[in-house]
């Protein structure tokens, strides 16, 4: 039978450095491994910089160094999934650190996770009113101007960590210069895909904290 889920913190933590969210994301894991803490939903902004998952490498990122130091972003390569990734205002990062047995799945159950992951962010961006669908044969979600949610997790020795990047309101001209998600094709082609927004797809405004209470909600619900 299935595991029965365990209550869901949930951390608002605003702003945060690439070191600072390191360092707690290591604490975190950390105590949900060995279950001195229950699943844990962080919901933070990445200050500015370029984070690389284990699906990309610098070449996605089509700034010389030069670009890169006028415009102070350090690139960042970590240990989660997916691919690169620009953070800054107007993007919603969760990290969702938990047992999968705690969130009522097989501890081996890692599509079982992502499928209900990656459900949940659609469904937030839809309450949005904006359109999305996921990805075969990829993880993400895409809108009709790109991709509007990176996701990017670790999964080891049944606990999940890290989780996704929704864009709701960055300026794009930059997003559209890194290369986030490579989708394969039914005819085994490589379409490289970059990162949009919702209120480029929409062509109106819509708030952070609206983004922020459809994730909780939605996330919440997906995992009972």
């Amino acid at each position: 039978g299935w595991a029965v889920a365990m209550p869901l913190s949930v951390w608002l933590a605003g702003g945060i450095d690439w070191p600072a969210y390191a360092a707690l994301a290591e604490r975190l894991a950390g105590e949900v491994a060995a279950g001195e803490r229950n699943p844990t939903l962080l919901i933070h902004e990445l200050e500015p910089c370029i984070t690389i998952g284990r699906a990309g490498s610098r070449a996605d990122v089509r700034l010389d160094d030069d670009d890169l130091r006028s415009r102070q972003l350090n690139i960042r390569f970590t240990g989660r999934g997916g691919g690169a990734v620009l953070h800054g205002p107007g993007q919603v990062c969760l990290s969702l650190f938990a047992r999968l047995n705690d969130l009522g799945l097989a501890e081996s159950d890692a599509g079982g996770y992502l499928a209900r992951l990656e459900a949940a962010i659609s469904a937030a961006i839809r309450s949005l009113r904006c359109g999305s669908h996921r990805i075969p044969r990829a993880h993400g979600i895409l809108g009709r101007t790109g991709l509007l949610a990176a996701v990017g997790v670790a999964i080891r020795r049944g606990c999940v960590a890290h989780g996704a990047f929704l864009n709701v309101s960055p300026a794009v001209e930059l997003q559209h210069r890194i290369t986030s998600l490579r989708v394969v094709r039914a005819d085994g082609s490589v379409e490289p895909v970059a990162m949009s927004s919702i209120e480029a797809d929409v062509q109106r405004r819509v708030r952070l904290q609206d983004a922020r209470t459809a994730l909780v909600q939605h996330l919440a619900d997906a995992f009972g």
